[in-house]
């Protein structure tokens, strides 16, 4: 038994890795579209290779993607409900899925529709507080449109901004507990306005804070929509 358990071993171990690399950004007219960490992905599908399962890739807060993977036919997808916009219709037999071809190395723009993009955005420190302006212009609108629920700025110790922490940034003992980007500082912005979006919120306090510096950034909410939309992450020193 021992014997056969490692002949089997070994033929697991022999198998061949996947080699190509396909990477790319999920855009807007050629702009990386920003989201939460580890919070969206696509999923790729390769048939004809027994059971068929699909492959998750997660999208980098930048926008960006990689993986490796074998060489061959793949058919493209967002999961549903997945991302702050809307998939791109290919076809009328095709609908949004996109079908491609891997054979080596392979950089890829998905084009998507957002529901909102951000045409501006800015974050200093001021007076013990960091400040942030957004400038947002709404792609879809008519009956498809979607209305912004609200719009946060984010503090964090760790470059991995998102609105998934539970803990803030100024508890002393819990900060010292959690991984980097579980600590996360919030501050409302006023909806009046979306091309002049402005948010406040003060610094981290340094009595519990061990580091010369912050990272930050803006999230938007839509509507009926689970991931966020950010503006770039941007790091401040203090």
């Amino acid at each position: 038994m021992g014997l056969v358990l490692s002949l089997a071993s070994c033929e697991i171990d022999n198998y061949e890795e996947p080699q190509s690399i396909f990477n790319g950004s999920v855009v807007y007219n050629g702009m990386p579209i920003e989201v939460g960490p580890s919070q969206v992905r696509f999923q790729l599908w390769q048939p004809g290779f027994g059971a068929l399962a699909p492959l998750d890739v997660h999208i980098a807060p930048d926008g960006s993607y990689s993986g490796r993977f074998f060489d061959g036919d793949y058919k493209l997808k967002f999961v549903n409900g997945q991302g702050p916009w809307v998939a791109q219709e290919q076809s009328a037999q095709a609908a949004d899925t996109i079908f491609f071809s891997l054979n080596g190395d392979t950089m890829m723009d998905i084009e998507v529709t957002p529901f909102y993009i951000v045409e501006n955005s800015d974050i200093t420190i001021s007076g013990g507080r960091v400040n942030a302006s957004v400038d947002l212009d709404q792609i879809i609108t008519g009956d498809n449109a979607r209305g912004i629920e609200y719009v946060n700025l984010y503090l964090n110790k760790a470059e991995l901004v998102s609105n998934w922490a539970e803990y803030n940034i100024n508890d002393g003992d819990r900060y010292n507990n959690r991984e980097a980007y579980d600590i996360v500082q919030e501050g409302p912005g006023d909806l009046s306005d979306i091309n002049n979006i402005n948010l406040s919120v003060s610094l981290p306090n340094t009595a519990n804070y061990d580091r010369d510096y912050v990272f930050a950034r803006v999230g938007i909410k839509i509507i009926g929509v689970e991931d966020l939309l950010f503006t770039p992450t941007v790091k401040l020193e203090l």
